[in-house]
């Protein structure tokens, strides 16, 4: 090897240790950056131009650490996502976005609603995801590109009110209210319960219940009406001894009441009543629930002071937004004001064959190249992708220990490189004075 050659390889030394240094300090400038993946410097020699043996610099080729997981830290937020195992969030720089170029993958997962409700990290980019219909249902998404992509709002959200289509009664009537010496059975004073119910338009309405109790130990008349029109009646007798103690023995004396287009029907075998009100031009119909004979799975009779019968209904009014939660699944539910839980949004995780082989932009985000291959937008827990967990963030991989010892030895190299070309130049040096 040559003075000279010796030269080149003491500064192409250099370079490559100052470059490990920048890519060093890069990492610990970032330590506390959420979901940074650090990246590192590795040494490779160069054989000499000419061929010549002996003679070998060295270049610095950066490679990155996406593969290995930061810790999670609990911050309580509920837009803040981390995910546990593998995946990257889907970004876009734009709400929305149409252009597949403005798209990229992050795991920074500290979300924000902005002014307009879209979901938005803390590098201004927008959380992307496939939007569930009305029925709850994501239809055909085509996992392998951005198309169906929407961005994730959770601002003024309203759901339209869903008809209710059946009631069940749960409660208890007083077993002491009937018999010949009952006061409320010989004064022939019902009592009076009521349930709400929505309507086609999501209105409320009410569906009220009266219990005339009987003379007749056991035996209760109900009587049911829709916004007080009377739509029918059954008698209701219940046992008073064995196994079936207080559930509903028989039920009799089926009476419609219902003016047409309304109409009443009771099915005795079951317990269940069929009731069509008349408030639309179509009639609504709901399914009403007593109680199976024999059992009690819904009205029951005990003694006690007062009635204690409620409904459970499906259906709900129009509903605003109040809140909303993610699941590990990566499914947003909106809760609103009318107690009704939807699902809006399915957070997908991008996945590629080789996450070392993405391309760092700004932001904290990537991009695919060919040495990451194409990505695949998959749900949360599936096969082998990762779960996402809310109220927490990703913490940095970067291990400050580890980058300091690694400061320490680059910078002594990079003197020792230094030292080369020094005592290079006074080789040279003696080496002209030869000629004197």
């Amino acid at each position: 090897m040559s003075i000279s050659s010796a030269m080149q390889t003491g500064v192409a030394g250099l370079l490559a240790n100052s470059s490990a240094v920048s890519t060093i300090s890069t990492n610990i400038a970032n330590a506390n950056t959420d979901g940074y993946r650090r990246s590192f410097a590795q040494m490779v020699t160069t054989a000499s131009s000419t061929g010549e043996g002996g003679h070998a610099g060295v270049r610095a080729v950066s490679r990155q650490n996406v593969t290995v997981e930061g810790s999670p830290r609990l911050t309580g937020v509920t837009s803040d996502m981390a995910i546990s195992g593998s995946g990257f969030f889907v970004v876009s720089r734009n709400p929305n976005e149409t252009v597949a170029a403005n798209y990229a993958f992050t795991r920074a997962g500290s979300f924000t609603p902005d002014a307009d409700g879209n979901l938005r990290n803390a590098a201004g980019l927008y959380l992307a995801g496939f939007r569930y219909d009305n029925n709850g249902s994501l239809g055909t998404v085509d996992r392998s590109q951005f198309s169906d992509l929407q961005t994730v709002n959770v601002g003024d959200v309203t759901i339209r009110g869903e008809a209710t289509t059946s009631i069940s009664v749960q409660g208890n009537l007083p077993a002491d209210y009937t018999g010949p010496d009952s006061t409320a059975a010989i004064d022939g004073q019902p009592l009076v319960t009521s349930q709400e119910f929505y309507t086609a338009l999501g209105a409320a309405q009410r569906v009220e219940f009266s219990w005339l109790p009987s003379t007749t130990p056991n035996l209760w008349t109900l009587t049911i009406a829709a916004e007080g029109v009377d739509l029918g009646s059954v008698d209701i007798t219940f046992a008073d001894s064995g196994p079936t103690a207080g559930a509903p023995l028989t039920y009799s004396n089926v009476t419609s009441m219902a003016p047409a287009p309304a109409a009443f029907s009771f099915d005795t075998a079951t317990g269940l009543a069929s009731l069509t009100i008349d408030n639309g031009t179509t009639p609504q119909v709901i399914e009403l629930s007593i109680g199976t004979p024999g059992e009690i799975d819904g009205l029951s009779q005990f003694s006690g002071a007062g009635v204690t019968v409620a409904g459970d209904i499906d259906g709900y009014a129009t509903g605003e937004l109040v809140r909303y939660e993610i699941d590990d699944k990566g499914d947003l539910y909106g809760i609103f004001d009318n107690n009704a839980r939807h699902l809006l949004y399915h957070i997908p995780l991008a996945e590629v064959p080789n996450p070392d082989g993405l391309k760092l932009v700004d932001g904290n985000a990537y991009l695919t190249t060919q040495a990451s291959g194409s990505f695949n937008l998959l749900g949360p827990g599936t096969g082998a992708t990762g779960t996402i967990t809310t109220g927490s963030l990703e913490s940095s991989n970067v291990e400050l220990a580890e980058e300091l010892t690694r400061l320490i030895q680059t910078q002594r190299a990079y003197s020792s490189n230094a030292k080369i070309i020094t005592t290079v130049d006074e080789m040279m040096d003696e080496t002209t004075r030869l000629k004197r």
